[in-house]
């Protein structure tokens, strides 16, 4: 019986310890695409980013620039440039949780609120 309790047991402890590897910084500057939904309706949204500045083109006729300030090698905060309403102003803490290839996963919140998206971007040739 005690073998059969250390069979389950130590690769459980193995498995419940794995941290993803994440290679933050390939993801600070360059093109890439994600997909949403907007009102049912699946959106393919673009984000061009450098160490500074990102513009997101989630609405291609209207895009959002927005100032990164990074926190660590994994975490940014982004504020709207020419924010006109008060929920406009708020910022965004972004983070990138996996790395994988040209792909990684983020999760997004507004500053101080609970509630977090996530999501996952590719990178594109532009």
């Amino acid at each position: 019986m005690k073998r059969f309790f250390y069979f389950l047991f130590f690769p459980l402890l193995f498995t419940a310890c794995f941290t993803p590897a994440k290679e933050c910084s390939n993801f600070k500057t360059g093109t890439f695409e994600y997909q949403t939904y907007a009102d049912g309706e699946l959106i393919k949204a673009k984000i061009v980013r450098n160490d500074s500045l990102e513009i997101d083109y989630y609405d291609p006729k209207q895009p959002d620039t927005s100032a990164i300030r990074w926190v660590n090698e994994c975490e940014y905060i982004l504020k709207k440039y020419n924010a006109k309403e008060a929920s406009e102003k708020q910022s965004f803490k972004m983070k990138i949780i996996e790395t994988q290839g040209n792909t990684y996963s983020f999760e997004f919140s507004q500053v101080g609120q609970n509630k977090i998206k996530e999501f996952s971007a590719t990178r594109i040739k532009e």
